[in-house]
């Protein structure tokens, strides 16, 4: 039986757009490591070598557990693996032809990440030059994806409420996908190689391969699964 699917946000298509019956999106929250620019997986290992850390624990909240004399000297050898990386950065394929699209299409762009500013100001200036994002939330807006409290907060600065369900979140990871599903927005996934096992994933909402796969999704209408019709499949 074909998996039910219901129009989230009108066309961006103006010639489409008065004859859906459905709201229009009011802003895109952008992740940044593996999204506007290619993944570097490497890092996070290297981080957790410094720290002593195994694989299963998140980073972030190893480090806030720590002693607050002890803080300081663990997140600046996070902050050294992440400018080590910043001088390696590649954008993401597809980058520049979605943010041009975003720009003519009036949308507005947020970043939402657990990267320190620095590396996401070095991406902006040298990768895309004249396109705005508002606001940042980096690290030090806590908590960290996977809460929504970042992409809430935005959502509140562009006057849209207490919720996000006027937005998308558009990422490569089971944090921004879940952080993203939480605030009540649409999720994107940007499938690579080692993200795979969440093309699935229950806060999938669409799958894209490139940046620019995403243009014809929001001129067309973004259309996602439709929860609210139960499965059978699914009842015990």
């Amino acid at each position: 039986m074909a998996t039910p699917a219901r129009l989230r946000f009108a066309p961006l298509d103006t010639s489409k757009a008065l004859s859906a019956e459905a709201p229009k999106l009011q802003g895109i929250v952008f992740d940044v490591d593996g999204t506007l620019c290619e993944p570097q997986t490497w890092m996070f290992a290297r981080m957790r070598a410094a720290l002593g850390i195994a694989k299963s624990v998140d980073i972030l909240d190893h480090v806030c557990s720590l002693a607050i004399e002890k803080q300081s000297a663990a997140m600046e050898s996070i902050r050294n693996v992440e400018k080590e990386a910043m001088l390696k950065m590649i954008p993401q394929k597809g980058l520049i032809p979605l943010m041009e699209y975003l720009d003519k299409r009036c949308i507005r762009k947020a970043i939402c990440t657990r990267n320190f500013e620095t590396p996401v100001n070095y991406l902006i200036s040298n990768f895309m030059q004249g396109h705005v994002f508002s606001p940042i939330v980096t690290r030090e807006f806590r908590p960290p994806k996977p809460d929504p409290a970042g992409i809430l907060h935005i959502s509140k600065s562009w006057g849209l409420g207490d919720g996000g369900e006027r937005l998308i979140m558009v990422g490569d990871s089971a944090d921004d996908i879940t952080a993203g599903r939480r605030a009540g927005s649409a999720t994107v996934l940007l499938a690579n190689d080692v993200n795979r096992s969440l093309v699935d994933h229950e806060n999938t909402d669409c799958v894209v391969e490139s940046l620019e796969d995403l243009i014809p999704i929001l001129e067309n209408g973004f259309t996602v699964v439709d929860r609210t019709v139960s499965n059978p499949q699914n009842e015990h």
